[in-house]
């Protein structure tokens, strides 16, 4: 037989092993090609409309560390597999270098043909894809099909590194293997021990309590001394360490002490189910524990970085209203009446409002909820800007009564306030008590007038009437047009007028469109780098199962000679699969859920519909790999016997 012949026979016989390999490295090709193209269009340049190359350069770095990562594993472990035939090729007289030359040339073919499919189907999808980015970014601009030799050039060479990477580990392992070792790979076991040490105890239920740890300080941040700079960094840096090292210890214990607790509960009276998922939990994910943390941490990341980034787009209409409540606000009288006298000679119909404002001094210790002493301002001598009662639609307060509004979380967990107490107005000469009733969250005037301080203040009519005989007003203007899709064009006008510069005026408009923006592109990073992680992870986790299906083949052929039928070997299959890839999706979930609540306010003002969306796509895409391992054991069950 020729070396040809024999390349094409090994590669016949293996390309029903390399199925997901293919798919994968398709995947990946796929996805960086249309990645680094996006990064190519003239669309994504700094002269075009979106400035998101920079952004995509970064991240098609990132993209190849984990790909590069993922092929490298995937094709250890498919070498392991094939370690008895490596052995055999030596047993016939094959040097190690013939060998080596025999792999090469059979992983070029499947490595170069799978590229080839990957750059053309990345090249299919990078329109759809790009339509999608301008979706996402609420840019209006027409998506063209280029294909970019740059791009091309750029895949070749980083993807040749990389198939230059796994020959050199492959060389490496050919070379170091005798022929009794090789023989002995596949059948080495994977920590299968069969007693708990102490030490695996300790570490079991310090897995748990450091976790646990972890998630308690985390709802604990911004509050107390954990408001300050200092304390914010140690406690980050706690949580992002005990998380991390509590979940390697989980897996390296905790899930042993707990499986071997089940175990005892029973007294050794387990059905098949049992049996076949115990001792997946016990002997294998101990030897996984590694690979599983680091699968966890970086998912757990991932989720939280889309959740985030998408909360601040859903949230991006809201937070435009709260810091510009009307079409236009301006904080300059005679400014906000040119401009709309300018609006009004190029027939734009609007209506506008003014409101008075006050900036008084006040006494505000006694409606502060958080320790005084980290106050960075003065709580018995601090400047509120006042409003009359008369701004705000459905309010009416007695003469001595005073509220406040145009507050949101991320404030709140700085400066929380009660919902009762007593203020004190300061005047030049004395000074007026007045009874505070509660705060309310929407904002009647922009946001310019609450920046590094506390909210709008609300008083009656008559009691603004007093204090406006002491202080002098300032006017603000809020504009609204009578058709909102002339916004963009009316905008145009703001700017021209020379009112788009600085926080002192805004356009409601421009703030929702720069946020889309601004956060769209970093979400559309985000979901491509975790949806690489995600078939990456998961094309691993079923590499490892379809590995251990192989090494439990025996198991399953004397069970069967016992009496137990396919449909019990099956449940007690999916069972266990249910915690090699639901215990990682779990921790991974509970991670992400928990660092996400730490800190969502600081992107937006709603969590729960973005986050539970973000964790739901996850999950789905994650389960059905799952489904594909179950697919596979059922294949090995029926070989079985």
């Amino acid at each position: 037989m020729s070396i040809n012949q024999l390349i094409l026979r090994n590669l016949k016989k293996n390309l029903k092993n390399y199925y997901l390999y293919v798919f994968a490295l398709v995947f990946s090709v796929a996805l960086y090609f249309s990645f680094v193209t996006l990064q190519y269009d003239p669309a994504m340049s700094q002269d075009g409309s979106v400035k998101g190359s920079a952004g995509l350069m970064v991240a098609s770095v990132l993209l190849i560390v984990i790909v590069a990562v993922f092929l490298l594993y995937a094709n250890a472990l498919f070498v392991k597999r094939r370690s008895q035939e490596i052995g055999l090729f030596q047993l016939i007289g094959m040097t190690k270098n013939r060998i080596f030359r025999l792999l090469t040339i059979e992983n070029l073919i499947i490595y170069f043909g799978s590229m080839a499919v990957g750059i053309f189907i990345g090249f299919a999808v990078s329109k759809l894809i790009l339509m999608g980015f301008f979706k996402i970014v609420n840019v209006d601009e027409v998506a063209d099909l280029h294909f970019s030799m740059a791009a091309l050039a750029q895949t070749l060479i980083v993807f040749a590194g990389i198939f230059l990477l796994i020959m050199a580990t492959m060389y490496i392992f050919i070379r170091k293997q005798s022929i009794l070792s090789l023989f002995r790979v596949t059948s080495s076991t994977q920590g299968k021990v069969k007693k708990l040490s102490i030490w695996e105890h300790i570490m079991g239920i310090l897995g748990i309590v450091m976790i646990a740890s972890g998630y308690y300080v985390s709802t604990q941040l911004f509050e107390g001394d954990i408001t300050t700079i200092n304390g914010l960094f140690i406690a980050m840096t706690f949580i992002l360490a005990s998380t991390i090292i509590g979940t390697y210890f989980f897996y390296k214990g905790s899930v042993r002490f707990v499986s071997n607790l089940l175990r005892k509960r029973k007294a050794g009276y387990m059905n098949i189910n049992e049996v076949l998922s115990l001792s997946s939990m016990m002997f294998r994910m101990k030897s996984n524990a590694l690979l599983l943390t680091v699968i966890t941490t970086v998912s757990a990341l991932a989720i939280g970085l889309l959740a985030l980034s998408y909360i601040s787009l859903y949230s991006a209409e809201s937070l435009a209203e709260n810091r510009s409540p009307d079409d236009f606000s301006i904080t300059n009288e005679e400014k906000a009446l040119a401009f709309s006298e300018t609006l009004e000679d190029e027939g734009f119909d609007h209506s506008y409002r003014q409101v008075e404002v006050l900036q008084a001094r006040f006494n505000v210790e006694d409606i502060l909820d958080v320790d005084l002493e980290d106050m960075n301002f003065n709580v018995e001598n601090t400047t509120i800007p006042v409003i009359s009662e008369t701004a705000v639609p459905e309010l009416d307060l007695e003469a001595e009564n005073m509220m406040m509004t145009g507050y949101n979380d991320i404030m709140q967990s700085y400066i929380s306030l009660k919902d009762n107490g007593e203020v004190e107005w300061l005047s030049e000469n004395d000074s007026v008590k007045l009874s505070y009733q509660g705060l309310r969250e929407d904002y009647v005037i922009s946001s310019h007038y609450t920046v590094g301080g506390l909210p709008i203040g609300v008083v009656s009519e008559e009691q603004f009437m007093d204090m406006k005989e002491k202080l002098e007003p300032s006017i603000y203007t809020g504009i609204n047009l009578e058709d909102d899709s002339r916004n963009e064009a009316a905008f145009q006008l703001f700017e021209e007028a020379g009112l788009a510069d600085g926080i002192e005026h805004r356009s409601q408009w421009y703030v929702e469109t720069s946020q889309k923006q601004n956060m769209g592109a970093v979400m559309f990073i985000v979901a491509f780098l975790g949806l690489t992680f995600l078939i990456t992870s998961g094309c691993i986790l079923y590499f490892k199962q379809m590995d251990e299906g192989e090494d439990e083949k025996d198991s399953y052929t004397i069970l069967r000679k016992l009496g137990f039928t396919r449909g019990d070997l099956l449940r007690g299959i999916q069972g266990k699969q249910l915690f090699n890839f639901g215990v990682p999706l779990l921790i991974g979930l509970l991670h992400s859920y928990f660092a996400v609540k730490s800190g969502w306010f600081f992107f937006g003002n709603e969590i729960w519909t973005p986050m539970l969306m973000v964790m739901g796509v996850y999950t789905a895409l994650y389960s059905i790999f799952g489904l594909l391992s179950v697919l596979y054991y059922k294949k090995v069950i029926k070989e079985a016997l």
